[in-house]
């Protein structure tokens, strides 16, 4: 169990449990209580739009910014045997990373959802971020594949190290030591590290996808094993809906797949309103906004590309018409002006004469000021992309090294 085929199953193939295989027919098989015992599987995908992006985007990924650390190679920083040596790499970036600047996304809100309505059978997640926690689904009802910044200890004595600590610890750019005199080793967060095991509390739930009567996959390449191998372990006939990008893993693979393609947020959002849940979900989604303004602002999805495409034509839209406008004000004042000075060929004044004093528009203004340029884990199955040594939900797009989370997909 957890192998199969990647091969698309042919459309001709009706569906052995689900009426069809498309989003209404996942919305009637929950509605019609045959969901109870619900599988999460999640990764860095379902927390880019809170402004965490992933691990390995060629220009915005975690790896891609830490140049800044000088570090040997970019995966060192999550690397045990390299935090032994030199652990300040790590918590120069995990000032950036840390929980409780970024808030959840309305995929968080789904999750946590599921869990108020008794749905929840467990929820796996390949991220560190902790955005899952921040929502309110229940600790209990979280595996965290590759660990997180919820727990953190030492790495020779395994003794806990206090929450409060640690957080004074890590915005003060210090690394924290051991509070047991004797030992005094290194304390680390939670995460694994390349070079570490899994947690145990992943290995013992592996299996449980296979008591599922749903799975549902958001956010991830399942490229990284063993995480990847989580879906497979539903039984055949369990419908398997997928909510991501593109189309991954043996997802699609079996009669009752059914892929919805596309961002997380959005994709949930058709799916809540399909039940008839998207009210709700908007509700206890804007209960985790902060009380802030300024976090508030800062916390604010990022457009998706159609949004920002729209607000680009919108805007270009606005400039021109400025500009036919200054235009034809300023050839008005003109030939009001040579009128009044008795000037009688005011017909023979040159297009250049009269926009010679037409202000830029603000994109020619703003092209021109834009001119100069402007997790880890053990090495058998460990992360890679969704690995555990590889967090991959997280750098801010507007800074150099941003925010983690996680997956290391």
């Amino acid at each position: 169990m957890g192998q199969e085929s990647s091969s698309p199953i042919d459309e001709d193939t009706p569906p052995q449990t689900l009426e069809k295989r498309d989003i209404e027919s996942v919305a009637r098989y929950i509605k019609d209580g045959r969901a109870r015992r619900i599988a999460v599987m999640v990764g860095a995908g379902i927390s880019t739009s809170a402004g965490i992006p992933d691990f390995r985007s060629a220009d915005t990924g975690l790896y891609a910014n830490l140049a800044r650390l000088d570090l040997p190679y970019a995966e060192a920083v999550f690397d045990i045997s390299y935090f032994r040596q030199n652990p300040l790499p790590f918590y120069t970036l995990a000032r950036e990373l840390y929980p409780g600047k970024f808030r959840p996304t309305i995929t968080h809100a789904f999750v946590r959802l599921l869990s108020d309505k008794g749905l929840l059978l467990k929820l796996f997640t390949q991220n560190i971020d902790c955005l899952e926690r921040e929502a309110g689904v229940p600790d209990e009802k979280i595996v965290e594949a590759h660990g997180s910044f919820a727990r953190q200890g030492c790495i020779d004595c395994l003794a806990p190290y206090p929450s409060d600590m640690m957080l004074e610890k890590v915005k003060a750019g210090e690394v924290p030591r051991c509070k047991n005199s004797p030992c005094n080793g290194l304390v680390k967060p939670g995460i694994v590290f390349f070079g570490e095991p899994l947690p145990e509390e992943f290995h013992r739930n592996r299996s449980l996808p296979a008591q599922a009567d749903l799975c549902i996959v958001l956010g991830t390449s399942l490229t990284v094993q063993p995480f990847a191998s989580l879906p497979g372990f539903a039984v055949e006939g369990v419908p398997r809906v997928l909510i991501n990008l593109e189309r991954v893993g043996s997802l699609g693979s079996r009669a009752d797949d059914v892929l919805i393609l596309g961002d997380c947020d959005s994709g949930v959002r058709k799916l809540a309103s399909a039940i008839g849940w998207l009210e709700e979900l908007e509700e206890l989604w804007a209960k985790t906004s902060p009380k802030d303004a300024a976090d508030e602002k800062s916390s604010t999805p990022p457009q998706s590309s159609d949004e920002k495409l729209r607000s680009e034509i919108d805007k270009l839209t606005e400039d021109i018409d400025s500009t036919l406008k200054l235009s034809s004000d300023h050839e008005v004042r003109v030939r009001d002006q040579l009128s009044r000075d008795g000037n009688s060929v005011v017909d023979k004044v040159s297009p250049s004469e009269l926009q010679e004093d037409i202000p830029a528009s603000k994109s020619d203004q703003s092209n021109k000021s834009n001119d100069t340029g402007n997790g880890p884990s053990s090495t058998d199955d460990h992360p890679t992309d969704d690995q555990p040594a590889r967090h991959d939900t997280i750098l801010d797009k507007s800074k150099a090294c941003q925010p983690l989370t996680n997956d290391w997909s």
